[in-house]
């Protein structure tokens, strides 16, 4: 028996090493440093924990148990020569088996706390995020046993931890070896597989139960990150947790200083008058309570309105930290550059999936908001998702949180500062059944004030939101001032052919007028846009730059087309100007667009009225102007299913001639589609014992990440020099895709694509 146990590989800080004694300790310091005073109260709230003491000695003991597993002398060999090789059993479950040998049980069960030992075990199997139900516990070699070293004296140390934490006397008796095949622990592993099957039926009904659980699981998470990132970067962990995690509470003068007051300056700079004032529905936010849905249409002051929302909840609630989350990359920064950069450098974040990407880019073009501010540093990006979590304002995508749900690591990580916050999660009517199914769970088992956000939603979703416990709807509907403007005709609407949209298409551009044509699938918007030589589509009939946005860019060139078209769709008062662009459904969300012509596909209801109000935006025309739409129907529909077409025909049958947003709306509630009604469950939520990670987003099945071959060399340079290569990563056609004769150095879950299929201006695809 080694004469010290190794929790991790040398520090590459300098050298040292990591007993699994201190790192066990380190975990437990974590848990009791990380969960006191606001950040405790806010995390019991937001799990429905009621018993605070309870929560808290389960998490430390999970937190002194979760690591023994690596007693054993496969990974001390793995540790001791840094080597890769595969394990027998994962540490981890190791540790869950041990938890469940009837001297253990025997011993934890005498204590008169009345131990969970089933929240205690699925806290620990768990916290690697590999316990599958049906895989968990089973050798992978051929090796037919592994010497444990649970009676080593850093093993006794920890168990004396727990036994004067639990209040039990004396230790339990502990095995030196697994075996293969063994009776004995064939019996522990069929008593542990059955043990959880049962716990996970039995926390369906049991809600405090599951919320012991759901809190001690997540808290494990936290406090071991936290323990191996001080010990990775070597940080003191008092000093780093006071700096961040446990920062002072957000007050309402806060918001209005130093967010809503620097926005009103740059609106009243912008407004020709040099006015500002809120509308009457803005001034009604603090009025809603702790949970709402707004219904208001585009453009018509949402954002503010949720400021205005977020310091009402602020008077009643002491959190820390203000989130905005968006269903896209696009959305998001958006708001960050509007909205969340006014705030001190220290506090303000952007948190997507290519945060770093963006963040640069914002460096390399200062507004007023952003200039001489550094958004991103070193220590940031050192500590993962955990440095974020000095950050107090954040716009991100709605699954850099909300994942925790689908068994995200990075989400889980973050749950303590989602805890402490107050949370607006913007245009939900975009998110698949399978991301709206998570959102209701999210609102059914957590508690936390939330306000949820879009123009149009279907009456299902509505409906099912209406449902939520102390959950308001309000719709803007009731100001006067905006109903006004919903009412007012905005659009003229026919439906067409293809041949007659293209010739209206000619003809209003010619004629200085500025023309979006969204389409279903990104080949078709690369082949109706054209080209100039040889010559074909709207560029080739025009002999003009026709401008293109879908989502099959890298993302440096996707940011420049969006920039392009935004720039080229964008009107000064008295200013004339054509603009031609050709696009996919990316346009319903992340582009702010005011077209006078707008042609679309025929396409699910709520993506067509998303469509309609990328139209006379603004209304800068005049009252008396509408935006001419024309709707046609494409040889096939895909990727939308049948049912969605067939309603969405019924719909246009109504939509014809002038109409209103008004309109709009109430023919969307008519026709839209029901749906399967959430249940309120996920993955975290009913995961018991087992836990692993899943998509938060519904997996397309049809693209794959790619470098295109001529960007390999430029990419390598950037990863050796630990530099972010995202703007080189595109999406492509799995056809598309080459696997074979792959660089080591490449992201295993990376392919390659041939560039000869990429265009700057066009993205990739193949022509007709």
């Amino acid at each position: 028996m080694p004469k010290q146990l190794w929790a991790k590989s040398s520090r590459k800080l300098d050298g040292e090493r990591l007993t699994l004694k201190q790192h066990l300790i380190d975990t437990d310091n974590a848990a009791q440093k990380i969960f006191i005073g606001r950040i405790l109260q806010n995390w019991c709230r937001f799990f429905k924990v009621s018993n605070i003491e309870r929560f808290l000695i389960h998490l430390r003991i999970a937190a002194l148990f979760h690591d023994v597993g690596k007693a054993n002398a496969e990974f001390y060999r793995i540790i001791d020569k840094n080597t890769r090789e595969t394990q027998t059993l994962r540490h981890e479950w190791i540790s869950a088996l041990v938890l469940h040998l009837p001297s253990v049980r025997d011993w934890l069960g005498a204590s008169e706390l009345q131990l969970d030992l089933e929240v205690i075990t699925a806290a620990v199997l768990s916290h690697h995020l590999q316990a599958h139900q049906e895989e968990w516990g089973k050798p992978r070699t051929l090796v037919k046993q592994v010497e444990l070293y649970l009676n080593h004296s850093e093993i006794i140390e920890i168990l004396k931890k727990i036994a004067e934490i639990a209040d039990i006397e004396g230790l339990p008796e502990l095995p030196d070896k697994w075996v293969a095949g063994d009776s004995f622990w064939e019996q522990i592993y069929l008593d542990a597989s059955d043990t959880g099957e049962d716990f996970s039926l039995d926390i369906k009904d049991d809600n405090q139960r599951r919320s012991l659980l759901l809190a001690v699981k997540v808290g494990l998470i936290a406090s071991d990150s936290v323990a191996s990132a001080m010990f990775r970067v070597g940080y003191t962990m008092q000093q780093w947790l006071d700096e961040t995690i446990h920062r002072d509470a957000i007050t309402p003068k806060e918001i209005q200083i130093e967010i809503l007051q620097r926005r009103y300056r740059q609106i009243r700079e912008k407004n020709d008058s040099g006015n500002f004032r809120l509308k009457p529905f803005q001034r009604k936010a603090p009025r809603l309570g702790n949970r709402a849905l707004l219904l208001s249409g585009c453009g018509s002051g949402k954002t503010i309105f949720a400021y205005k929302w977020i310091q009402s909840v602020l008077s009643r609630y002491k959190v820390a930290r203000a989130i905005f989350l968006y269903p896209t990359r696009g959305t998001a920064t958006e708001g960050f550059k509007d909205y969340v950069s006014w705030a001190p450098e220290s506090d303000a974040s952007l948190l997507t999936g290519t945060a770093s990407y963006e963040l640069q880019e914002i460096a390399k073009n200062r507004t007023e908001s952003t200039k001489d501010k550094n958004f991103i540093t070193e220590e940031d990006e050192r500590l993962y998702a955990l440095g974020f979590w000095g950050k107090r304002f954040f716009s991100a995508t709605v699954d850099q949180f909300l994942s925790f749900l689908t068994h995200s690591y990075s989400g889980l990580c973050l749950l303590p500062v989602l805890s402490d916050s107050v949370v607006v999660i913007d245009e939900i009517h975009s998110f698949s059944r399978g991301m709206f199914d998570n959102l209701m769970s999210f609102l059914e088992h957590f508690d936390i004030p939330v306000l949820c956000m879009t123009a149009t939603l279907p009456t299902t979703r509505q409906e099912e939101l209406e449902g939520v416990k102390n959950l308001t709807v309000f719709a803007s509907c009731g100001d006067e001032e905006l109903t006004k403007v919903e009412k007012h005709p905005r659009y003229n609407v026919e439906f067409t052919d293809f041949d007659t949209a293209r010739s209206m298409a000619i003809d209003a551009y010619q004629h200085q007028y500025r023309v979006l044509w969204v389409v279903n699938t990104i080949d078709r918007c690369r082949e109706i846009a054209g080209r100039r030589e040889p010559k074909s589509g709207l560029e080739g009939d025009l002999d003009v730059d026709v401008l293109t946005y879908h989502s099959r860019y890298k993302l440096r060139d996707r940011q420049n087309q969006h920039n392009a078209t935004v720039t080229a769709f964008s009107r000064k008062k008295g200013e004339i100007k054509p603009a031609i662009a050709v696009t996919t459904q990316v346009c319903e969300m992340s582009l702010d667009l005011d077209a006078d012509v707008l042609i679309t596909e025929l396409a699910p209801i709520s993506s067509m009225v998303q469509r309609m109000g990328r139209s006379n935006r603004h209304m800068s025309r005049g009252s008396d102007f509408r935006a001419k739409v024309l709707i046609y129907e494409p040889e096939n529909c895909k990727p939308y299913k049948k049912e969605e077409i067939e309603a969405a025909r019924k719909f246009i049958s109504e939509v014809n001639g002038e109409i209103s947003q008004w309109d709009l709306a109430n023919l969307l509630e008519k026709y839209s589609l029901g749906e399967t009604i959430a249940d309120g469950s996920s993955s975290f939520v009913n995961g018991g014992y087992w836990a692993f990670s899943e998509s938060f987003r519904d997996i397309n099945n049809f693209s794959v990440n790619a470098l295109l071959d001529r960007d390999l060399e430029t990419v390598e340079a950037l990863i050796k020099d630990k530099k972010a290569y995202d703007g080189y990563v595109l999406p492509v056609p799995k056809q598309f895709a080459i696997s074979e004769n792959r660089p080591e150095w490449m992201p295993k879950y990376m392919a390659i694509a041939k560039h000869e299929y990429y265009c700057d201006r066009r993205g990739f695809g193949k022509w007709s």
